[in-house]
């Protein structure tokens, strides 16, 4: 059993990433914004490293460091927010790990591959050529894995970095900001508008498939080391909210079809053989058996608010 500090741990992935971790009988403690009353809980910002202080007064021996803002748009309206949780918080959680010498699972993104259209993405490419993020956020998760990098050649730190391709599925509750399976379901259940650009493909990876790997990353954990953790069905935008629209039973009268997101990466399609070999990952949940699962969910989440019943159908 090991002692574990999950950052962003009441987010969308850190809530059923603290359960696993506690099913499997490791001592989990967490840290967000949000006020709780939990016992292994402590409200602090990452961004403050007198906030962290209280944290780090007991020791563990891993930490999971998920907390971030996320998103493009997200990150380009509250660019300021994102740059002193991203940037500023990583580093304090860095400087925190030299003096306590905990190992660190850092959560990366897909977006750190920027303008490569490479067909299969790997591990090694961003340190093989020379690379142009497209949007701060993306920007902001490569400078932490260069922060993370210098601080293992630095100091020694024990770090790997992992990169997340588009997780979802139930528990991610909405707002502008979300995912988007997550952007794409709301709206259809609410009759509200959203954009599709054509051409633009995906790998989807269900949650009940990515949080055991995630949890897994405690019991093979390899200092020095990149992942992506990502699913295998390579998948267009304009499928994905075709099968949701069909799941709902609903026609796209409110998708507006684009040509392109100049502030994107049209395709991304990782190899994930990696990952499979040193944590079981397994993404076998098809989109077929996903979406409607998180259709389901959000229709009972969003039972008052929702028109569905209101929205003609097809």
């Amino acid at each position: 059993m090991a002692k574990i500090l999950v950052t962003g741990s009441k987010g969308t992935l850190g809530k059923p990433l603290v359960r696993e971790l506690e099913r499997r009988g490791h001592d989990v403690w967490g840290i967000d914004l949000q006020h709780q009353a939990d016992d292994k809980f402590i409200r602090a910002d990452v961004a403050s490293y007198r906030q962290l202080e209280r944290v780090f007064e007991q020791d563990y021996d891993y930490v999971y460091h998920l907390a971030a803002e996320f998103g493009r748009v997200n990150g380009e309206e509250y660019y300021d927010t994102l740059w002193e949780t991203n940037v500023i918080g990583t580093r304090n959680i860095l400087e925190w790990q030299r003096k306590k010498g905990f190992r660190l699972a850092f959560a990366s993104s897909s977006e750190i591959y920027g303008d490569k259209h490479a067909d299969i993405l790997r591990e090694e490419i961003p340190l093989q050529r020379s690379i142009i993020q497209h949007n701060d956020y993306a920007v902001t998760k490569w400078v932490n894995e260069v922060q993370v990098m210098n601080f293992e050649k630095r100091y020694g730190n024990e770090c790997v970095r992992l990169r997340f391709f588009n997780a979802y599925g139930p528990g991610e509750y909405y707002h502008n900001y979300r995912s988007v399976v997550c952007l794409f379901v709301y709206r259809a259940l609410h009759g509200l508008s959203y954009q599709v650009y054509e051409g633009y493909h995906r790998v989807f990876m269900y949650i009940d498939d990515f949080i055991p790997t995630l949890a897994n990353v405690v019991d093979n954990f390899v200092p020095g080391e990149v992942y992506n953790i990502g699913g295998e069905e390579f998948r267009s935008v304009r499928e994905l909210s075709d099968l949701i629209l069909t799941s709902i039973g609903m026609d796209d009268r409110h998708v507006t079809y684009l040509p392109e997101d100049k502030h994107n990466v049209q395709n991304k399609r990782p190899d994930i053989s990696k990952a499979k070999l040193a944590f079981g990952h397994d993404p076998r949940t098809t989109l077929e058996q996903g979406v409607p699962r998180t259709i389901d969910w959000m229709k009972q989440t969003y039972a008052e608010s929702s028109h569905y019943d209101r929205v003609p159908k097809l």
